[in-house]
């Protein structure tokens, strides 16, 4: 019968009738399997969850498509431009952005920045507003309110809504020349904080209405130095980007959030590689306890097989049997390992028990892909290792 390998096989593993050294080799072989696939699977669900966070910080700063001078930093004929985008129908928002580094002094403590202007409509293409946490988004209607990145704020202890402190920021005045006095050095403007946000990508960032920064840099009002895009359907990035580049000319270029973060994004699918390879040998040397089950199987069954084979079983159907009982133990400790891997992600996910920070817990994504993934590999050397070990029952009839 062509189901009898398989059937001797699942009684090889559950027969209690075998010696001690079997249960206690086969079961050692299934935990063992269980644990790596369990480990296996926690780590790439982690890594999972830590690039899903990733990208919702980089969405914070990037936006779908960035449009932006191929030489320069201001766009030229802003006003046609802008038109151009009015008139893309894939386009959801757009705004006009003029970033600079920046100098800060609150009541003697200082610090570089980057200072972010930008129009009222960057919210609809960056819900910034969204992570202010104190206080409020500026209202526009003063060029003068800011909000900072938390970590910038507690570094420089600026009040938050106070409208007895002001700052200054400081930007090098554009041009050439002798420098006769200090004034000519900088332009220079006191600034409300009206808010803090949280974004540890943005750490040293200021967001500032577009003409604080049009006026620090002697700019016209209808000025910028990148346009940023929201789309309709952000999948569409590669098409639309096509498209209004073949309106816009060659004097402009145009990112996706992709490009802009290519060098971000290369680096964690080579850490994720890593982290595959190095668990993937971590179960490629767990199935050396299968090997170690396979072998002592035979040794343990070996009047068995004897009996098996002048009852006219065939060696190939022998070696089934051994390679079926090594499959058994893998799919075993596969299953159970992804079932446990499975509940600790899922109390992970609701509970946070284990922390990145005392307020982060590790981040925790569970994806089909991470099972396919698994399972796969467990299971790719499960079968080598039974199939080569297999092979070797000839030689324990002989001995």
């Amino acid at each position: 019968m062509k189901s009898t390998p398989f059937y001797i096989a699942q009684r090889y593993l559950i027969s209690k009738k075998g010696s001690q050294a079997v249960s206690f080799i086969t079961s050692l072989s299934a935990f063992a399997m269980m644990v790596a696939v369990a480990a296996m699977f926690i780590i790439v669900s982690v890594f999972s969850g830590l690039i899903e966070l990733n990208k919702k910080m980089i969405s914070d700063i990037h936006a779908d498509l960035t449009l932006s001078p191929e030489k320069g930093k201001a766009i030229p004929d802003i006003a046609k431009i802008t038109g151009i985008l009015s008139k893309e129908q894939e386009i959801a928002h757009f705004s006009k952005v003029i970033e600079e580094k920046a100098y800060i002094n609150y009541k003697g403590n200082g610090e570089i920045v980057y200072l972010r202007g930008v129009d009222s409509a960057y919210t609809k293409v960056n819900p910034i507003d969204s992570t202010v946490f104190y206080g409020k988004y500026p209202s526009f209607k003063y060029s003068n309110e800011v909000i900072m990145e938390t970590q910038l704020n507690n570094r420089l202890q600026i009040p938050v809504a106070s409208e007895d402190d002001y700052a200054q920021i400081l930007m090098p005045r554009p041009g050439v020349g002798l420098i006769s006095k200090e004034a000519d050095i900088f332009n220079k403007k006191n600034f409300f904080t009206t808010g803090v946000f949280t974004n540890s990508q943005m750490a040293s960032y200021i967001v500032a209405p577009l003409e604080l920064s049009a006026e620090l840099l002697g700019m016209p009002k209808n000025t910028a130095y990148s346009v940023v895009i929201k789309l309709k359907d952000p999948t569409k990035a590669n098409e639309v980007k096509k498209r209004l580049m073949e309106k816009l000319g060659s004097a402009l270029m145009m990112k996706t959030k992709a490009e802009e973060n290519a060098a971000f994004w290369k680096m964690i699918n080579t850490e994720k590689l890593m982290i595959y390879l190095i668990f993937g040998l971590v179960i490629f040397i767990t199935t050396f306890n299968l090997a170690g089950a396979i072998i002592i199987i035979q040794l343990d069954k070996k009047e068995q097989a004897k009996s098996l084979i002048s009852m006219g079983m065939s060696m190939a159907k022998l070696r089934r049997v051994y390679f079926n009982t090594g499959i058994l133990i893998v799919i075993f400790g596969v299953s159970v390992g992804l079932v446990l891997g499975s509940l600790i992600c899922y109390l992970q996910q609701h509970f946070g028990f284990f922390k990145a920070t005392a307020a982060l817990p590790f981040p925790v994504k569970i994806e089909w892909q991470n099972y396919l993934i698994v399972a796969a590999t467990a299971l790719l050397f499960g079968i080598i290792i039974s199939w080569i070990f297999s092979r070797g029952s000839k030689r324990q009839l002989r001995s």
